[in-house]
């Protein structure tokens, strides 16, 4: 194996650690950290795949600021320890059940529709790093187009970190009533 290859399974196996890790710890803070973590192993990964400025995008925006502003609104609200039971009604878990398996779909149609790397049309990381270079224009075209799977895994994660902040602020008036 390359040292690309072994840094591609490095970052992924990070960032698959990570992930589970932030579903598994009871502590909010925890959860929030191996978010980070999770985020700068993609970061990686999209250095591994030429998209420099999408991995910038990933440290700077998503793991610093958002995550700064995760971890403030945890320790300003001074969550502690969570249990699982009760986190969820039964109303909403259906709602979950049925966001979940749409968002699968729309996994799988972006993974499929992905270009492949044996396709012709799609560019060679050089010609794509030049191209990022030049505009924004094709910057938002290589993002919305060769990089869409990574791009919207990507949002998907914040979108998960963000549920699941409402969540817990959510649980903390309720239990205050």
């Amino acid at each position: 194996m390359n040292p690309e290859q072994i840094l591609f399974f490095l970052f992924g196996a990070v960032s698959l650690i990570g992930a589970i890790a932030v579903i598994s710890f009871r502590h909010p803070i925890y959860s929030a950290l191996s978010l980070i973590v999770t985020f700068f192993a993609q970061a990686g990964l999209f250095v591994l795949l030429g998209a420099h400025f999408v991995a910038a995008v990933q440290v700077i925006v998503y793991a610093g600021a958002i995550m700064v502003l995760f971890l403030f609104v945890i320790m300003l609200l001074n969550l502690g320890t969570l249990s699982a039971k009760g986190a969820i009604s039964g109303k909403l878990k259906g709602f979950a059940i049925i966001l979940g398996i749409l968002l699968a779909v729309e996994g799988v149609y972006i993974a499929m529709k992905a270009p492949k790397p044996s396709d012709p049309t799609v560019a060679s990381a050089e010609t794509a790093t030049e191209a990022v270079n030049t505009t924004t224009y094709n910057i938002g075209e290589l993002l919305f187009s060769d990089y869409l799977l990574p791009f919207e895994v990507t949002s998907l994660i914040l979108l998960a970190a963000l549920i699941g902040v409402i969540v817990l602020v959510k649980r903390e008036t309720q239990e205050e009533n």
